[in-house]
This record gives structure tokens, C-alpha cells and sequence, in this order.
């Protein structure tokens, strides 16, 4: 069996902790690799790597500094298919799906090449008498990011390009559920020309984010994961005087306005709802169609789409739609809210409990579920499900519509279909939720705007990529200049004796 390592000082280097975590094939269930959990006092190792490189490439000039990301950008575009494939073996994700996951953490990377403009200061001639005024966008030193298994290429890119390209020296945390491609991704960066000890990959557990927490000597952290231990690492970070931003759940809800095209509504549902097996944090999950005629057609679009969902492994071919859920834990807990929300009285309009594979029955698979008549007060509305689970709650108006969104406590997206450009416009107003779609059902920002939510769904005051990460990764200090008068007289040329 693969014995996996820690990337630290520019080199792989075995677990000393003595402890390990398996990684699955999820969709065998067979263990097919082991990932050790560092302790503090490896976590202190790279902390001590990093806090020695970072002077010199903070010294490094922005220009050279994105030139690595130039390289790296080119190494990824090198690599996908290989980085594509590592990645579906340990998530399950399909081949898509996981080159998708690689291409919108490139896309920042292509941002971050233009440090050079993002990272230029304010200057003031003549404040004063004699008196100049300037900043300087400087780095932190050591930051660290802690991601999560749905996105194992993705978001540690989120998170490093900018740190690094600012000058920071980055430590990476990655799920220990799918942990080979970032530690891909060190080497990548390293090929690419970074200097050793700026970006390190330090697999583990609590006890590794905890020690990350409590270090000194790292000055930010950014967190993706599930609201509590966002809450958790926000509240513990803050309080040891790092800059911290953390992105917690999401319950994302889609409006489907009476005049929206039901058929363009409906393919948007199943890509947004039933993509990734639901495993996302911008996926849809609560549909809101607007009357009863309205959900009556959608449901009757959205069943024989439902019901001819492809789902298996990644090796199964091009036309699979998605893959398995992570670990068996996280299928148990998608079955058990489905079996909440038929108990507590919802309408499970396409069941997919008894959906087993053949040939894969060990693995994680759960089959795609539609339930109509949902309420509020039902589990499977206010938790997050993260998996292939679409709720459609009806509404009997725009106003109980746009209600349903505004009243729940995740903030991350929402989306509304119509075509009505008066209902579009004072949705996007008035919405209390970060990331807004009208007529697109997944709105993630491009690399060049941020992405971030509101609500339960974010702690801290700054959004990942775009102008916020130079702003996170950053400090600014500013310069008061004066310099006395003297020699602007002019020069004499006069031999002057000595006096």
C-alpha cells in the first residue's frame, strides 16, 4: 500500500508522528493509500523552513515572483490530465468534473500573474512643505491555509497563489481524504522556480490545524470547510491575533419564476443540484418555484431528467454524471436526512435509497432523490445535505420566495430564472446572499472578481480572489518622507581654501 508524506523543505518527508489516516477509493471502499498526521512539533519543523525562505522571496521583485506563476500555470496546462485523474481516484469525482476542479484554481493563478499592478502602493507629492506620502503593500510572512476534501485542487490554489505571489511563504493543510494532488501541486510550484521552503504541504488532522492556530509565527489563515469548525478556527485564530478568513456551509436556494423557460430551469437544476454528487458548496439544493402551476411543471420536467441520471465510478466513461460521495460516513448521513424528510413528511418524488451498483456495492454511492413539498421546518431544508439531494419548497409568491432565502442562515448563493428583468434586478438588490445568479444556476465569480458569502456562510471581512486576496495577503504601511534643503542650491566650483 502507498505510503503518502508530508512536502516540507522542498522534499517529501515520511510522517514521524507515528499516526495515519486511510485513503479510500470511494468507489470501491477499498483502502488505497495512508497519509500520516503530522504533530505540532512537525507542523513547527515547516513553520521554522518557511519563516527562514520568506525574507528573501518577499526581497524577490513582483515582476520574477509572477513569473513563477506564468511557469506554473503552463506546468498545470501540462499536467491536467494527470492531475485530473489523481484527483478522481481519491474524490470520486468524475474526469470532468475533476479537470474543471484544476482549470478554475489555474484561473487564478493567471490573476496572480499580474501582481506586479495589484501590488503597487498610493503616492502623494506635496503633501506638505517639502513633504511626500506614500504606501507600501508588504507581505505577511508565513500564512497557511487549511482546505477541504471537495475541492482538493481548486481552493488550495485559492488560497496560495495569491499568498505566495504577494511574497508570503504558504503552509498548506489539505484534507486528509484526498491529499495526493496537493502535494502535486508543491512540486509543480517548485518546477516552476519558487524557491524551496515557501510552499509546503503538511498533512493532518485537528491536532495539525491546531497547531497552526496557536503558532506565532503564522500570520493568517484561510479556512473552507463545514459553519462550526469555521466558527471554531475563526474564533481560536482571532483570538491568537491572526488575520483569518473562514467560508462555512451553504443551503443555496434557486427562485423559478412563473415566466422562466422551465426547460433551461430544469437542466440548470440537475447540473447545479446533482453535480459532483452534490458536493459543493455552491451547489443548489432548494428549488422555489413561484405557484403551484410553476412547480407542478418543473417537477415534470425535473423527474425523467432525474430518473435518467448516470452515475458510477470515473473509469465508467464520458457520459457518467457523478461519482461517489466521499466516505462511507458521509453516505450515512445523506440517507439519514433523506429518511428525516420522508418522516417528517415531505414528498419523495424520485428515491433513489435502494440505488446500488453493480460491481461497486462496497463503494459510496447514493442515488440522485427529489422531494417536493418541503417546509422549512424540515431537517432537510435547514441542514446541509451535501449530496445529490434537490429539495423543491413552493412558494406562492415572489415575496414568500425571495423570504424563504433571506430568513435561512447560510449566505453563500442563490440564483433566480426569469424573464422578467424588473424581477432579476430587484432580486440582485435586495438579496442578502454574497454570489447571485439570474438565469446562471452555479455563480461562482471568475479569478478577477471574489468569491465569498454572507450570513453563517463566512467569518472574516475579506473574500477569496480577486482584489480581496492582495488585500488579505497583505499589510500596508504608510511612509511620511522629508528631506532637508541643500544641496538643490547648486554646486561651487570656486577652489575654497581651508579655513
Amino acid at each position: 500500500m502507498q505510503e503518502l508524506t508530508h512536502y516540507i523543505g522542498g522534499a517529501h518527508v515520511k510522517g514521524t508522528s507515528g499516526r495515519f489516516a486511510d485513503v479510500y477509493n470511494p468507489a470501491t471502499g477499498e483502502v488505497q493509500a495512508k497519509v500520516p498526521l503530522a504533530n505540532a512539533d512537525e507542523m513547527a519543523q515547516a513553520v521554522d523552513i518557511a519563516a527562514k525562505a520568506q525574507p528573501a522571496w518577499a526581497a524577490t521583485n513582483p515582476q520574477r515572483r509572477a513569473r513563477v506563476m506564468m511557469k506554473f500555470v503552463d506546468l498545470l496546462n501540462r499536467d491536467m490530465d494527470k492531475l485530473a485523474e489523481a484527483l478522481s481516484r481519491e474524490h470520486g469525482k468524475t474526469l470532468p468534473d475533476a479537470a474543471g476542479d484544476v482549470q478554475r484554481g489555474l484561473e487564478v493563478a493567471e490573476y496572480c500573474i499580474g501582481a506586479p499592478e495589484m501590488l503597487k502602493g498610493d503616492f502623494t507629492d506635496g503633501a506638505g512643505p517639502g513633504i511626500d506620502m506614500y504606501s507600501m503593500k508588504q507581505a505577511l510572512g508565513v500564512t497557511a491555509g487549511i482546505t477541504p476534501f471537495n475541492f482538493p485542487a481548486m481552493i488550495p490554489m485559492w488560497m496560495f497563489a495569491p499568498a505566495i505571489v504577494c511574497g508570503n511563504a504558504f503552509i498548506l493543510k489539505p484534507s486528509e481524504r484526498d491529499p495526493s494532488v496537493p502535494l502535486m501541486l508543491a512540486e509543480l510550484m517548485e518546477e516552476a522556480g519558487l524557491p524551496k521552503g515557501i510552499l509546503q504541504v503538511v498533512n493532518g488532522d485537528k491536532e495539525a490545524v491546531d497547531a497552526i492556530l496557536d503558532h506565532d509565527v503564522i500570520q493568517s489563515i484561510g479556512f473552507v470547510g463545514s459553519t462550526p469548525i469555521a466558527e471554531y478556527i475563526y474564533g481560536r485564530g482571532c483570538s491568537n491575533g491572526k488575520r483569518v478568513q473562514c467560508f462555512g456551509g451553504a443551503k443555496n436556494h434557486m427562485i423559478i419564476m412563473p415566466d422562466a423557460d422551465m426547460d433551461k430551469a430544469a437542466d440548470a437544476l440537475i447540473g447545479a443540484g446533482y453535480g459532483a454528487a452534490g458536493e459543493r458548496c455552491m451547489a443548489i439544493s432548494v428549488a422555489v418555484p413561484v405557484g403551484d402551476e410553476t412547480a407542478d411543471r418543473l417537477i415534470e420536467k425535473l423527474v425523467p431528467r432525474i430518473e435518467k441520471l448516470k452515475v458510477g465510478p470515473y473509469t465508467g466513461g464520458n457520459d457518467v454524471d457523478y461519482g461517489p460521495v466521499i466516505t462511507a460516513a458521509a453516505k450515512a448521513n445523506i440517507l439519514s436526512l433523506i429518511e428525516s424528510g420522508v418522516t417528517q413528511g415531505a414528498d419523495l418524488v424520485v428515491d433513489g435509497r435502494d440505488f446500488s451498483l453493480q460491481g461497486y456495492e462496497d463503494g459510496y454511492f447514493v442515488g440522485p432523490h427529489l422531494f417536493d413539498n418541503v417546509t422549512k421546518e424540515m431537517d432537510i431544508y435547514k441542514k446541509e445535505i451535501f449530496g445529490p439531494v434537490l429539495s423543491c419548497v413552493r412558494a406562492q409568491s415572489y415575496e414568500e420566495a425571495i423570504g424563504l432565502a433571506m430568513d435561512h442562515e447560510y449566505g453563500n448563493g442563490t440564483a433566480i430564472f426569469t424573464r422578467d428583468g424588473d424581477a432579476a434586478r430587484d432580486f440582485a438588490s435586495r438579496i442578502n446572499i454574497g454570489m447571485v445568479g439570474i438565469n446562471v444556476p452555479i455563480p461562482v465569480p471568475l479569478a478577477y472578481h471574489t468569491f465569498g458569502g454572507w450570513k453563517k456562510s463566512v467569518f472574516g471581512d475579506l473574500n477569496q480572489h480577486g482584489p480581496d486576496a492582495f488585500k488579505f495577503y497583505t499589510r500596508t504601511k504608510t511612509v511620511t518622507s522629508r528631506w532637508p534643503s541643500g544641496i538643490k542650491e547648486g554646486g561651487e566650483f570656486n577652489f575654497k581654501p581651508m579655513e
